[in-house]
Formats: C-alpha cells, sequence, structure tokens
C-alpha cells in the first residue's frame, strides 16, 4: 500500500511540472504585446513600457521568468490580474464552487443514466434495447454542446417556459453565498422557493454537460460488461442456479466497474477542466467562462495560474481514483504495494 502510494504521487512530480512549463508558455505563444493591450486606447510611452515591463518581469529571459513563475506557485502565489487587480488564486476559489456544483449534477446525471444504460445495453446484447441504446448514447457523444445547448434553451426555456435560461438564481432571491455552492446556500436561506429556483437553474446546463460523458460512460459500461459475461466464474454462477440480478449485481458488475471507475474518474476532470462552452451558453459563474474571458483579456496571470490550479484539481482527481480501484478489486494494492 505505502508502495503505491510513493508510485502514484512520483509521478504526480514530473507532471506537474510540466503542467507548468506548458501554462507558462502557451499564453506567450498568443500574438501581442500584454502591456499595450494592459494600457488600453490610451497606449503607452516607451518609458512607461520599459517599466512595466520591467515591474511584471516581461524583460528577463524566458527561463528566468519561468523559474520565478514555479517558485511563486510553490509558496501559494499564483500572481495577481490585469483587469481586476484582485489575486488569481482569490478569483479562482470564489468560482470554483459553481463549477463544482454544476461538474457534480453533470456527472450524477451522467452516472444514474449511463450505468444502468451500459447494463441493460450488455445484458440485452443484440435485441432492441441494445441498439437503441447504443444509438441514443452515439447521438449524445456526437450533438456538438452549443448546438445541443441552445436547442434545450428553445425548447424548455422558450416554448415550454419549464426552466430558467440562464444565471445560478432568480433575480427575485438575494442570498448570503456563505459557501458558494448555491444548492447549499440556498437551504441554509430563510428564502422560502430559493432552493428550488436555484435547483431549476441547474437542470439543462447539468442535462447538456452531462450528455457527452453519459453517452461514454453506457458504452465502456456495455463493453466491460460484456467482456466480464464472458468469463468462466459467471458461467459457473449461473450453472449453480443463481439469479440474473444477483450474477449481474454482485459477480459482473463489481469487476467490470473497474474500467467504468476509470472513465467515471477522467470524465469528472474533464467536466471541470472543460465547461467552458456550456458556462458561456448558460451564463454560468464557473472558471470556464473566467478562463476564456482571460484568454481574450490576455490576462497572463489568470490564464496561466488556472491553467495550474485546474490541472492540479484533476491529478488529486486521478490519485483518488487510483486509491478507488484498491475498494473495489483489493488485489490491485496488494500486487503494487
Amino acid at each position: 500500500m505505502f508502495r503505491f502510494l510513493l508510485s502514484k504521487l512520483g509521478l504526480l512530480i514530473p507532471t506537474f511540472l510540466g503542467v507548468t512549463l506548458i501554462a507558462f508558455s502557451f499564453i506567450r505563444l498568443l500574438p501581442g504585446d500584454p502591456i499595450e493591450l494592459l494600457a488600453g486606447e490610451r497606449g503607452v510611452s516607451p518609458e512607461r513600457h520599459a517599466e512595466l515591463s520591467a515591474l511584471f518581469g516581461f524583460d528577463r529571459p524566458f527561463y528566468e521568468q519561468y523559474l520565478g513563475f514555479l517558485f511563486n506557485i510553490l509558496q501559494g502565489d499564483f500572481g495577481v490580474s490585469f483587469t481586476t487587480k484582485q489575486p488569481v488564486l482569490e478569483e479562482f476559489l470564489l468560482r470554483f464552487p459553481a463549477t463544482i456544483e454544476l461538474a457534480f449534477c453533470a456527472i450524477v446525471f451522467a452516472v444514474i443514466v449511463g450505468l444502468p444504460a451500459g447494463i441493460i445495453a450488455a445484458v440485452k446484447r443484440g435485441s432492441v434495447f441494445d441498439h437503441t441504446l447504443m444509438t441514443i448514447s452515439l447521438t449524445g457523444y456526437s450533438m456538438p454542446i452549443f448546438w445541443w445547448g441552445m436547442l434545450l434553451i428553445i425548447l424548455f426555456s422558450n416554448i415550454l417556459g419549464l426552466t430558467p435560461v440562464s444565471g445560478r438564481l432568480s433575480a427575485l432571491f438575494w442570498i448570503d453565498t456563505e459557501t458558494g455552492f448555491m444548492l447549499i446556500d440556498t437551504l441554509l436561506s430563510n428564502e422560502k422557493g430559493a432552493f428550488l429556483s436555484a435547483l431549476s437553474h441547474l437542470i439543462l446546463p447539468s442535462v447538456v454537460l452531462g450528455t457527452i460523458p453519459m453517452a461514454i460512460i453506457a458504452r465502456q459500461t456495455r463493453s466491460a460488461m460484456l467482456e466480464v459475461l464472458g468469463e468462466d466464474y459467471v458461467r459457473t454462477a449461473r450453472a449453480k442456479g443463481l439469479s440474473p440480478l444477483r450474477i449481474v449485481g454482485l459477480h459482473a458488475l463489481r469487476n467490470a466497474l473497474i474500467t467504468v471507475v476509470t472513465v467515471i474518474g477522467l470524465q469528472v476532470g474533464v467536466l471541470l477542466a472543460g465547461a467552458i462552452l456550456t458556462e458561456t451558453i448558460f451564463a454560468w459563474p464557473g472558471i470556464g467562462k473566467w478562463m476564456l474571458d482571460s484568454i481574450f483579456r490576455r490576462d497572463y496571470f489568470a490564464v496561466q495560474g488556472g491553467i495550474v490550479l485546474i490541472a492540479s484539481v484533476v491529478m488529486v482527481i486521478n490519485l483518488f481514483v487510483d486509491f478507488l480501484y484498491g475498494f473495489i478489486n483489493p488485489r490491485i494494492l496488494h500486487n503494487k504495494g
């Protein structure tokens, strides 16, 4: 177990260094001068340009800038945003709960729909259920996010009037954001109807963001279940006269979950890092929209700090998934520990 932990943590170090280098280099590959963008239409004199370049460290060699960036990150300093003049870490933490809430609801939707769909498709292999479910999952995987989001807005918001178009909470409510998670904050408040309003605002973004993970989970679950259902121990269980529900739920699903948990863990990371389109369509104030706005503004410190923070969260999630394998199949830890 201890060796398994050390091996996984050892892989995080070069991964983290690689992420910091990519994040630091990415924004500097974009054309344009950040000092001129910062000055705006007023422009800046050559003397002031040189002064600002020295202030932000842009006049130093690339490797010196990177080492300084890395040293500051290790101390918890991700810089200050050009545009808002606020620390990048504070801005990230302010918006991160909104993205976590959206990603959590999206992955819950994806698992609740995708996992049973994959199991049914595997058990009913070749039937009309199998073909129908896999056709739906393929369609969900193929649909562009922006098109799917706009379609749901037109149908459920404009035509049927069942869900809000954008935002996290109706303008009729004003609550204190103690945790940053709107569902929790509305429950803690005394505003009647606020929780239902927050929940209704989450429905469409969660479905849109969770559609592609749902399709992936369904297809991977079907593939893993088909492989497990062909194993000798499953045939032995059938020969013993065990019920189909016990065979599928206890014997087959538990071994198939190794693959499924991997997919779910990866999708959680994708949802946290790749919700830009969904957050933009629904005006969701999360880190995806914040990162997109920062890229357009060429906000060096916000972009590079945001990328490192998001990547760090994804690495932690993947590490958690690796340990989750041990609870599903303890032999993994024994073989590697």
